[in-house]
């Protein structure tokens, strides 16, 4: 185990695991904007994109895409918010996209992100499992 939270986390498993390899490790977020918000993370530790190294910029990013194109289907949204906060508003010093599930007249204002909580641990679970499920692909 590190100083690192969501290390922590992928090192142990102990999330709602959506996507998991050698690039990233994909998560519920556990103070969801909307039910369905994840956090894409490098399994490397960097703080802050601008630490990431040019070569990993990419294959972070191509996890994000696949995320974020399946976010619509597999939630009943009609479109995403990609985010990434550095330092700033950042409540893990270890980067993480944001990649929040939208839907017309949601409410969300600007950059205002009113949280919310999963009824319990399995309805997360329902989420990420609905996530995996679409990231898998038909089959």
């Amino acid at each position: 185990m590190t100083d690192c939270l969501f290390c922590d986390l992928a090192e142990s498993g102990g999330a709602h695991v959506v996507l998991d390899d050698d690039v990233a490790f994909a998560f519920l977020d556990n103070r969801p904007v909307f039910k369905g918000h994840v956090l894409v993370m490098p399994r490397e530790h960097v703080e802050t994109l601008a630490d990431l190294p040019v070569d990993d910029v990419g294959p972070l990013f191509e996890r994000v895409q696949r995320i974020a194109a399946i976010v619509p289907a597999a939630l009943g949204a009609q479109g995403t918010f990609v985010a990434v906060n550095n330092k700033v508003s950042q409540s893990v010093p270890h980067l993480h996209v944001h990649v929040v599930p939208r839907t017309k007249g949601d409410g969300l204002r600007g950059f205002f992100w009113p949280r919310q909580k999963y009824a319990s641990d399995e309805e997360a679970e329902q989420y990420a499992a609905r996530l995996r499920d679409a990231l898998a692909g038909p089959g």
